[in-house]
């Protein structure tokens, strides 16, 4: 029987692009447990100690903030996504046609 592991997309998100990609398509979810533990799937690819020292949040904060269940502030959203090199943009909504 073949050993599995199960899959990680941390392992994938070694650049800016990859981030924006992960996360544009977390954010077309309309999910927020879904967006902020996406967040918290690239964060750990970053690397949390390193994440907190650049935005000056904690580690546990962080941890807790970008879990599924995390509800974090949106300050603590903008210092993070900063932190990986990716920006927020607002675009029309594309009307459906009945």
């Amino acid at each position: 029987m073949a050993k599995t592991r199960p899959f990680d997309a941390a392992e994938y998100l070694d650049s800016s692009e990859a981030i924006a990609a992960y996360l544009s398509e977390a954010f077309a979810t309309h999910d927020a447990g879904f967006i902020t533990e996406a967040i918290g799937t690239v964060a750990r690819a970053r690397g949390m100690s390193a994440l907190a020292k650049e935005t000056g949040l904690s580690r546990e904060n962080l941890y807790k903030a970008l879990s599924s269940e995390g509800h974090p502030e949106f300050s603590t959203v903008m210092k993070v996504l900063g932190s990986f090199g990716v920006e927020l943009h607002a675009e029309p909504k594309v009307a459906k046609v009945a």
